[in-house]
C-alpha cells in the first residue's frame, strides 16, 4: 500500500489551474456552438454526451497522470461504456474522479448552468472536491478539516457556511422527480406541498453550490453517482451540512445504486430521513 499524498496547497492549486484549462481549450468554445452530430444519448433521450465531455475527459486524464501519476483515473463517460471501471474505486489507494461536464443536458441546450466537478479518493475517503464554473472562472474547493471555500481569480478566498435552520414552510428543495419510478413519484409529491420551493437544475454541482453557499435547504437524488457527488458532499460536509446514501452505512463511494439524501445540517438531515422513510422502504 502506497502512503496517500496530502493534498496540500501546491496540489490544490495545479488541480484547479488543470480543470481551467481543460474548460478553456475543451468546453468553452463549444457551448451554443455544438452541431446535431456532436450530441449523442447514453441511457436515454435525455441522458446526453458531447464531444465537448469526451474531450474534456481525455484532457483532464492527461493533466492528472502529470500531477498524480500513481492514480487511478475515472471518469463519468469512460464508466458509462465500462461500468466495471468502478470496481476498483472503493479500495484504490488513490484515486481522481471527475464529471467532465456536469449538467450535460443544459449544455447540449445552451443553457449556461454546467460544471466541472473533481473529487480525490484515498482508500474510500474523499480528500479534495472541486467544483468549477466555466462560465464565471469560479471554483468552490475543499479538504477534509480545511472548511469549504469559494474561490475566484480576482478575490479572496471566502469561507462558505451552509443555510441556517427555518421553518419547513420556507425552506429550498432540489428535487429530480422524473428520474423516479411512477409509486415514488406519488409519494414524494408532498414535499412539493409543504416546502416553499421544490425544483430540478439538471445538475448536481449547481445544487451543491446553492446548498453550500446557504442558498437552499435539502437535495434528494436518484442515485450516489461518485462523479456527481464526490467532490459535493466533502464541499457540504465542510461547509456544515450533511448527506447520507439510503440504506447504506458506511458510505461507500463506488456505489452508484443508492438514493441520496442532502441537507444543510445533520439535524435536517435526520428531519429528511424521516420524512422519506416510508417512500424509499416499499
Amino acid at each position: 500500500m502506497t502512503e496517500a499524498p496530502m493534498i496540500d496547497d501546491t496540489l490544490s492549486e495545479a488541480l484547479v489551474g488543470a480543470v481551467r484549462d481543460v474548460a478553456r481549450a475543451e468546453i468553452l468554445p463549444r457551448f451554443r456552438r455544438l452541431s446535431g452530430e456532436e450530441i449523442d444519448t447514453k441511457s436515454g433521450p435525455d441522458d446526453l454526451v458531447t464531444v465537448a465531455d469526451r474531450a474534456a475527459e481525455e484532457a483532464l486524464g492527461e493533466r492528472v497522470a502529470r500531477l498524480l501519476p500513481e492514480a487511478l483515473f475515472l471518469g463519468e463517460e469512460a464508466i458509462s461504456t465500462d461500468p466495471s471501471l468502478l470496481d476498483g474505486l472503493d479500495e484504490a489507494d488513490l484515486a481522481v474522479i471527475v464529471d467532465p461536464v456536469d449538467g450535460t443536458w443544459n449544455f447540449a441546450r445552451g443553457l449556461a448552468l454546467f460544471a466541472v466537478m473533481l473529487a480525490v479518493v484515498a482508500r474510500g475517503e474523499t480528500v479534495f472536491g472541486l467544483i468549477y464554473d466555466p462560465v464565471l472562472d469560479d471554483w468552490m474547493l475543499a479538504r477534509p478539516g480545511q472548511g469549504a471555500w469559494a474561490c475566484r481569480p480576482d478575490a479572496a478566498p471566502r469561507r462558505l457556511r451552509s443555510a441556517p435552520e427555518k421553518p419547513e414552510a420556507e425552506e429550498t428543495g432540489y428535487l429530480p422527480t422524473g428520474l423516479f419510478t411512477m409509486p415514488a413519484r406519488e409519494r414524494l409529491l408532498p414535499l412539493y406541498l409543504t416546502h416553499r420551493r421544490v425544483q430540478n437544475l439538471r445538475c448536481s454541482a449547481h445544487e451543491y453550490r446553492l446548498m453550500i453557499d446557504g442558498h437552499a435547504d435539502w437535495m434528494v437524488t436518484h442515485s450516489s453517482n461518485p462523479w456527481d457527488h464526490l467532490a459535493g458532499r466533502l464541499c457540504l460536509t465542510e461547509a456544515g451540512g450533511a448527506i447520507a446514501q439510503v440504506g447504506a452505512v458506511p458510505w461507500r463511494v463506488g456505489d452508484t445504486s443508492r438514493v441520496l439524501l442532502a441537507a444543510r445540517s445533520e439535524a435536517r438531515l435526520g428531519l429528511l430521513e424521516e420524512q422519506l422513510s416510508e417512500v424509499f422502504d416499499q
